[in-house]
Formats: C-alpha cells, structure tokens, sequence
C-alpha cells in the first residue's frame, strides 16, 4: 500500500517532466490551411512560371542564401506574390538579417500569409505561403527585432517588386 501512495504522489511530477521536454507546437485549423483559392492546376502553374519559380512556389523549394535579386533591394514599394500578384510584404518592413534571404518583420495584412507547421529538412519550423494561390513563399522566425520578434524569412524568387509612384 505504501508503494502504491508513493507511486501515485510521484505521478504527476514524472509525468509533467515527460511533457515538459516535448516542444509546443500549435497547429493551425484545418479550414486556415486551406490554399490555392485559384483552383490552378499544376500544368497551369508549369505554363506560368520559370523552372526556378514553380520549384519554389509549388514543390516548397529553396533559393541559395545570397542569390535571390531581392535580398539587397532598399527601394520603396510592394512585394507581391511572384505567382498570382497578391500584395504580401511592404519595402517598409523589409530589413538586413544577415540570413541572405529578403526579411521582413510583418506582413502587409495576416490574412495575406498562410502558416503551417513544417516538419522538413529534421526541424521543426512554421512555413509561410500566399493565402490566394497556396504558393510557398519561405519560412517564419519568432527572433526577428522588436517589439513583433518575427523574421519573415521569403525566396526572392517567390516575390515580385513594385516600386513606391
């Protein structure tokens, strides 16, 4: 009996460590990670977009750090989704991480951006993309500056730029 009261007073304590290491994922609703309200088919997507861009965008590829024509662009104006033109991210925003990848600390509406847990590449990260089209854009971080902490980690080739008027 007295092992049984032992066990029994111990149990939450060696439970709640167990779950203490497991990391805390949130996962969004099902009808959040809905994409691609287009209804493009993928052959469309191969007509419309280059080799590089339908990598990116439609199989959740990744530009080489430092390639993408964006990473260094200080000009003012709108990142738009290089796939269906949806505004996502202005110049405003855009800062150097240092990660060799365009960054941003926040989009230009949530409802623009999509997130979804990324379980790729044996990490766990949470992977942003258009909310019109389903395109994979890159990946947000929560170590980005203050007062947001996010970095909006985004593929050049997945952006388009439209200059201020």
């Amino acid at each position: 009996m007295k092992r049984l009261s032992f066990i029994l007073l111990f149990l939450p304590f060696f439970l709640g460590s167990c779950y203490a290491q497991e990391p805390t994922i949130e996962i969004e609703p099902e009808s959040v990670n809905k994409t691609n309200t287009m209804k493009t088919t993928e052959e469309e997507w191969k007509e419309k977009l280059t080799p590089e861009q339908y990598e990116v965008l439609r199989n959740k590829g990744t530009e080489a750090p430092y390639s993408g024509k964006y990473v260094s662009t200080t000009a003012d104006g709108t990142y738009v989704c290089a796939a269906c033109g949806t505004p996502l991210f202005s110049s405003k925003d855009k800062y150097d991480a240092g990660c060799g990848w365009p960054s941003f600390t926040a989009a230009l509406e949530e409802k623009r951006i999509i997130e979804k847990e990324d379980r790729s590449a044996g990490m766990v990260r949470t992977e942003i993309l258009c909310a019109h089209c389903g395109g994979h854009l890159g990946h947000v971080f929560n170590d980005g500056p203050k007062p947001g902490g996010l970095r909006y980690c985004v593929n050049s080739v997945s952006l388009d730029f439209k200059p201020a008027e």
